[in-house]
């Protein structure tokens, strides 16, 4: 399946109103621009406009008052508890309960040049550790960056980092993550994703969880691809009926 190279429309306004809600130029309890006001400043279709606002709501980010209007919530507090291993790819330091696995220079998958937007057989700085919980293997995390935003960095270095990939490009470039997309998919292991994570067999099932991080220009980043055995992990999620 190919990679999008940029998010949905409604995602980026998703971001945008969430945005501004943490930084307080939407409060609690105040009432958000009308769907108008908002296809206006966005210059996005209504329909866009409407979907971003059902995944607020859904979300738990703000609600809709019959006859009012849409009123700010403020952060949902079931967000701080949730388990994110894709952001914690991104900007986790690797100083604890990590393992350097390999880094260097290697030509791009094919799908990670797509999502990167990278020619074919174009070489990309490769990044792969090894995360250690309660003693036993719990995920394999494999990051790709394009060589220029890597020059300059410590991601290169063949020793663990300090500080978190996100701050290595973040820090050196003069560019701002603005917003990923994931895909979670579950497959069979490799042969060495199954060794390094201490599976069974090649026939025990792991989740992949393909992470795109992007600048605000829209330009891919990052790519990273965290394994995660199967028989050891859920995803969940929590928000409101509304």
């Amino acid at each position: 399946m190919p990679f999008e190279s940029a998010p949905p429309k409604y995602a980026r306004v998703v971001t945008g109103l969430q945005e501004r809600i943490l930084d307080g130029r939407y409060p609690a309890g105040s009432m958000l621009p009308s769907e108008e006001q908002l296809v206006n400043e966005w210059d996005m279709s209504r329909t866009t406009i409407i979907r971003a606002l059902q995944i607020l709501s859904r979300d738990g980010w703000i609600e809709s008052q019959q006859g009012k209007g849409r009123f700010v919530r403020g952060r949902p507090a079931a967000m701080d508890q949730r388990f994110r291993p894709s952001r914690n790819a991104l900007e986790q330091s690797e100083t604890s309960g990590s393992r350097l696995v390999d880094v260097g220079h290697v030509i791009a998958p094919n799908a990670v040049a797509a999502a990167l937007n990278l020619k074919k057989n174009e070489a990309v700085l490769m990044r792969r550790r090894l995360v250690v919980r309660d003693d036993e293997p719990d995920e394999l995390v494999t990051s790709y960056f394009p060589l220029d935003l890597a020059h300059g960095t410590a991601l290169g270095a063949e020793t663990l980092m300090s500080e978190g990939a996100r701050y290595q490009v973040e820090s050196r470039n003069k560019i701002r993550y603005d917003h990923i997309t994931e895909r979670i998919a579950a497959r069979l292991p490799s042969g060495e994703e199954a060794l390094l994570l201490g599976l069974p067999s090649k026939r025990t099932p792991v989740l992949a969880v393909t992470v795109t991080a992007f600048a605000a220009s829209g330009r891919p980043v990052q790519l990273a691809e965290l394994v995660l055995p199967g028989d050891r992990h859920e995803l969940e999620d929590t928000y409101p009926l509304v």
